[in-house]
């Protein structure tokens, strides 16, 4: 984890955003964009991965965290929140275009398709399980295709 003034700030706000909230398995969510902005290779990514989640599941709004934030990482937080009624690949084809957009986005579904963060628990159904994963795995070939292929890394850096 990259620690600097801004970073700091924006766990501050992730971990009081989504507090209170869990996953499906009841763990504390504020953990899964933690362990995005573990795979961040810069401070903008950081936030980014940090802050991916609060304006589309918490009452936070983007003109907030313009207030605190560089233009960059609320252009990428911009297109990381899906606005009701955009059908999900469109939703994924905007973010491609941006590359800290499309690096969080790519460690988000990876991390969303690890089922090994289900160990020890109840997994979701199997039919709802298995369309999220199918939509998760469209939505990395499509970001895998603009960065380049399959091999690029979830922080967007080439092989």
């Amino acid at each position: 984890m990259i620690y600097t003034p801004l970073t700091n700030r924006a766990m501050r706000i992730a971990y009081a955003a989504h507090d209170g909230q869990t996953d499906k398995c009841g763990t504390p969510y504020v953990f899964h964009p933690f362990h995005l902005a573990e795979q961040m290779p810069d401070e903008h990514a950081v936030c980014v991965a940090l802050l991916h989640d609060v304006v589309e599941d918490t009452d936070t709004t983007l003109d907030e965290l313009a207030r605190a934030f560089p233009p960059e990482v609320i252009d990428a937080l911009r297109l990381l929140t899906h606005e009701a009624g955009v059908p999900y690949l469109d939703y994924v084809r905007a973010i491609s275009v941006n590359p800290l957009a499309r690096a969080v986005k790519r460690a988000d579904l990876a991390h969303n398709l690890d089922t090994s963060r289900y160990a020890g628990s109840t997994p979701p159904p199997t039919e709802e399980c298995s369309r999220r994963c199918k939509r998760y795995r469209d939505a990395l070939a499509i970001l895998d295709e603009v960065a380049g292929g399959a091999g690029a890394d979830p922080a967007g850096n080439p092989d």
